[in-house]
Formats: structure tokens, C-alpha cells, sequence
């Protein structure tokens, strides 16, 4: 008779904790790369062009990041102030960067040399933002309160802003209309700017409005979606939508933070967005419904998030001076790029990154791979088809030659799971094997034995065998306790868990005889 392996019991899943399929893709940003640096990271920013370099704010310099070895590539530290807000414009080449001193400088990204500097804000500068639809202009939000559009070649303030009343620490230019600018102030307002009238025409989250349209809490964070019709703010722990089409109406408020909401980022497609806060939380938010999808959880307070442009990367700056950039790994089925030829690519004029490997060798030849052709044979033919003997597993091959005590060792590795494991001791039970397993074993081969012991002790499904075998150990070891330290700990754990589970089955017990008589005592008052 032929040797039957070993057969793995199935146990009745516990309630399903399954991830979704959008849970799933978020864990794919796995293996987080820490970062030191030797002040908080206020702000990380992603280069629109590949190979979507990241430009890392901190102290009094910026730190040019590769993605691919997150090593930096270029420091750039001329400033006689705390760096603020340190931006790659669209097509790689250029960086600009304001500073606590008022001053904002624009360097070339290769040669670190200063292009250009503006230097007309009296207190520190928070945001310095390009223009996506304009390229030659810049947009600056300071602590003393205006809000700057700048021409960077003549190195002139277009429109300057006076409405805020008090710090404007977050800012962008519209990338739908290149004169609608979208403010955030410490003044608890939202602001609407247009540079063709100088003037604001949209005031949101006013401290007089009712209901859940005024902001009690300074403005962090602005963010505008691409199509320039719907706004996202934060103030506090919450999270506003405005509908600017409607006038600036808020359609929407959620508070899934437990403190101050610190940066807004979108994904590629501005499907999802993400929140990052000083609750160390960062949350994905799913734009049609507003409802959160995923969690991720960091070490410290954050100040600063973004995601690269190919969602391969999240970057996000902490408090404690800590930057953490999660890494995935697109699969082979993703397009390499969604918008290779798109008009904004082209207009960048960012030829080199075409070269690098973007676009499939033009004007080359084909190479074939080697692959063996299948034979294709008739369609009457018949067809003798093989089967493979089934390879037994290394515990079936060891149980097979009687080899009791090496078959345990072989399921008793991390890898292997605790259904096979004691499907193995059942199988030893029923050879009457176990004692012949387990006889013989010095400190460092009983150690695993009690580990698996002590771990599932008190799972519902492994508990009845677990006790079987602590008393066959128990018996067989006794005499020799005493003799290892690790061995008598483990004893004491094992012992201490089994009267923690007593106690809490006895506390259940009670709580059932409880419920039972609440229950009872419910169905005869519906009787009577």
C-alpha cells in the first residue's frame, strides 16, 4: 500500500479580516526607507518630470533626493535663514525656495546657482509655488500676510494680494487657469484670487458663516482639484470641500483626524487623497465618496507629505526631523506612463527624459525572445498525456522512513504554518509516535517545542491539542528542570498564560450566566 501523506486539517476562519482591493494596493508601499535629518522636514515636493526627483526642506538648506536610491543628489544650502517650501518646476531644471528672512531665491538644479532673487516680503515666506500653465511665474504667501505673484525674468511682482489679515501659510496657482489663485491664512479664511483684477473673488470659511462652513482654526492646508471647480481645505482637524462653481458653497466636512491636518497631496489621477497630520496618521480619502479607504501609520507628527507623479513613491516629512519615503513596485501590466505624449509633457521641453528610457528605442530593430514554439498538432490526433508523481513534502518523506523526531523538527521552522504543525502531532498521536518525537531533546531542540506551546496555548482551535502535549513534555522533563535557565522561563510563561486564560474564561462564564438571565428574565415579561 502506497504511503498517504499527511493530511492538513482546515479550521474555521475567525471573522474575515480580509483587505480590499484598494486596501491592498495601498499596503504595496511597503520597506520605508528613515531618513535623518538635522531639523524638521517642512516640506518634500516631487518633480512633475521623470525621473521625478524630490526636493526634501529642512534647517537652512534643500536636499535634492534620487528615487530610485533615495541618496541625495544635490544640496543646495544658500540661505541665511531657515529654508521654507523648496519647489522643482514642471520640467526638472529650475528650484525655488523662500526663506525665514523673507527672501525667495530660484536656483538652477544642477549647478545650484542662484538665477534669480525676490525679495519684497517683509517676514518669513511659506509657500513658493510655479505656475504649472506658466512657467515664468512664480506665487509667494508670507507671514506678513500678502500673497505675491511674481515674473521671474524681469523679477517683478505682478499682483500682490493685502486681503488676508493675518499669516498665509499655504498657496496654489490654479492648473486649470493660470490667473486663479486659491490661498489658506491663518485668519481662518479661504481665499479666491484672480491676478487679471487684483481683487479676491471668493472669501470660504469666513469666522461669521454658519454651520459647518466657518473655521474655527487657522487654514494649514489648500488644494485644488485639476479641473479648478472644486477646493479642499484643512483647518484643524477637518477636512472642507468647497464647490467654487456654486460660489464657494461647502458641500462637505470630515473629521477622521484626531489633530491638525498638516498637508493635502492627490494621486496621479486625483482620484484619491491623501492627509497627513500631527496624529501621526496619514488617511487616503476616495473622492466620490469622500470616505476613507486606507490607514498608514508613522513614527512621529507629520509636517509634510507628497506622492510622485508615477505613484510609486510617498514621501512624508516628520517633526522629529525624520523622512520617510514608502516604496512600490508597479507591476509589468501598468502602463509605464499615462501621459507620455500629453501637451503638458511636450510643452516642458524636457527632451532628456524621453531619453532616458521613456520611449522604446526608436528606429530599432526588434529583437525576438527566445521562446520555445509549442508543437501544434492535429486536431484529431489523440494525445498521451503524462502525469507527475507527486513529490512528498519533507515531514511526509521523514514520517515516511519512521523518522518521528526529525519529521517534528522539519514543521517546527517559522515558516510553516500551525495548522500543518499540529496536523503533524495529530498524525504522531495516532502512530502513538509523540513520546518518540519528543524523547531525547536537549535545551536548544525543546525550546521550539515550548515556544509553539506557549504561543497557542489559548487559540480555540489548537488549545485541546496544545494541553494534550504540555503534559507529555510536563511528564517526560520533569526530572530534569532546573538544569536551563531558558527552559524553566519558558515553563513559568506557559504556566502563568494557562491561569491568565483560566481566569478569563471563568470572567466569560460569569457574563454568560449573566446575559442567560437578562435574556430569560426578557422573554417571560413578553410571555406574561
Amino acid at each position: 500500500m502506497d504511503y498517504q501523506p499527511v493530511v492538513v486539517r482546515k479550521h474555521p476562519r475567525p471573522a474575515s479580516t480580509k483587505h480590499n482591493a484598494e486596501s491592498r494596493y495601498w499596503r504595496q508601499y511597503r520597506h520605508p526607507v528613515f531618513i535623518k535629518e538635522y531639523a524638521p522636514v517642512t516640506s518634500v515636493h516631487f518633480s512633475p518630470a521623470k525621473p521625478h526627483r524630490y526636493a526634501v526642506t529642512a534647517a537652512t538648506r534643500v536636499q535634492i533626493y534620487a528615487p530610485r536610491t533615495q541618496k541625495v543628489t544635490k544640496t543646495i544650502s544658500r540661505f541665511k535663514d531657515v529654508a521654507r517650501s523648496g519647489c522643482i518646476r514642471g520640467d526638472g531644471k529650475l528650484v525655488i525656495a523662500g526663506d525665514d528672512s523673507g527672501l525667495i531665491q530660484l536656483f538652477d538644479i544642477n549647478s545650484r546657482a542662484i538665477l534669480r532673487t525676490l525679495d519684497s516680503h517683509k517676514q518669513p515666506v511659506h509657500v513658493t509655488r510655479f505656475s504649472q500653465l506658466d512657467q515664468t511665474q512664480v506665487l509667494s504667501c508670507s507671514d506678513d500676510t500678502t500673497v505675491k505673484l511674481w515674473d521671474v525674468p524681469s523679477q517683478a511682482a505682478i499682483t500682490t494680494f493685502l486681503d488676508h489679515s493675518d499669516y498665509v501659510r499655504s498657496g496654489q496657482v490654479s492648473t486649470s487657469n493660470p490667473h486663479l489663485v486659491l490661498t489658506g491664512s491663518y485668519d481662518a479664511t479661504v481665499r479666491l484670487f484672480d491676478s487679471r483684477t487684483g481683487e479676491c473673488e471668493m472669501v470660504m470659511g469666513e469666522p461669521s458663516g454658519a454651520g459647518n462652513t466657518r473655521n474655527t482654526a487657522p487654514v494649514e492646508q489648500v488644494l485644488m482639484f485639476p479641473s479648478g471647480t472644486v477646493a479642499l481645505s484643512t483647518a484643524g482637524p477637518i477636512m472642507r470641500v468647497w464647490d467654487l462653481v456654486a460660489g464657494g458653497r461647502c458641500t462637505r466636512a470630515m473629521s477622521n483626524h484626531q489633530k491638525t491636518i498638516t498637508s493635502l497631496a492627490f494621486n496621479s489621477d486625483a482620484s484619491r487623497v491623501l492627509t497627513g497630520g500631527l496624529d501621526q496618521m496619514v488617511k487616503v480619502y476616495d473622492v466620490s465618496t469622500y470616505r476613507v479607504v486606507h490607514t498608514m501609520r508613522y513614527p512621529a507628527p507629520i509636517l509634510c507629505m507628497a506622492i510622485s507623479p508615477d505613484e510609486t513613491h510617498i514621501a512624508a516629512g516628520m517633526s522629529d526631523g525624520t523622512l520617510s519615503v514608502r516604496r512600490r513596485q508597479p507591476k509589468a501590466s501598468e502602463p509605464a506612463s499615462k501621459d507620455l505624449f500629453s501637451a503638458a509633457s511636450l510643452r516642458t521641453g524636457a527632451f532628456e527624459s524621453f531619453l532616458g528610457g521613456a520611449i522604446p528605442a526608436l528606429g530599432e530593430g526588434r529583437v525576438k525572445e527566445k521562446k520555445k514554439s509549442k508543437p501544434i498538432g492535429d486536431v484529431d490526433e489523440l494525445r498521451v498525456e503524462s502525469k507527475r508523481k507527486k513529490r512528498l513534502r519533507d515531514y511526509d518523506r521523514l514520517l515516511k522512513n519512521f523518522k518521528y523526531s526529525a519529521a517534528l523538527d522539519s514543521v517546527l521552522r517559522k515558516n510553516v504554518p500551525p495548522t500543518t504543525t499540529f496536523s503533524l502531532v495529530q498524525e504522531l498521536v495516532h502512530r502513538d509516535g509523540l513520546r518518540m518525537a519528543l524523547a531525547g531533546r536537549d535545551d536548544v531542540l525543546l525550546e521550539p517545542i515550548l515556544r509553539l506551546l506557549l504561543k497557542h496555548v489559548t487559540d480555540p482551535r489548537f488549545g485541546e491539542m496544545v494541553c494534550d502535549v504540555a503534559n507529555v513534555v510536563i511528564e517526560m522533563y520533569t526530572p530534569v528542570l532546573g538544569q536551563s535557565p531558558l527552559i524553566d522561563t519558558l515553563f513559568v510563561r506557559l504556566r502563568k498564560k494557562v491561569a491568565a486564560e483560566i481566569r478569563f474564561q471563568k470572567e466569560l462564564v460569569k457574563a454568560k450566566g449573566a446575559l442567560d438571565m437578562l435574556l430569560a428574565s426578557a422573554a417571560l415579561s413578553l410571555v406574561v
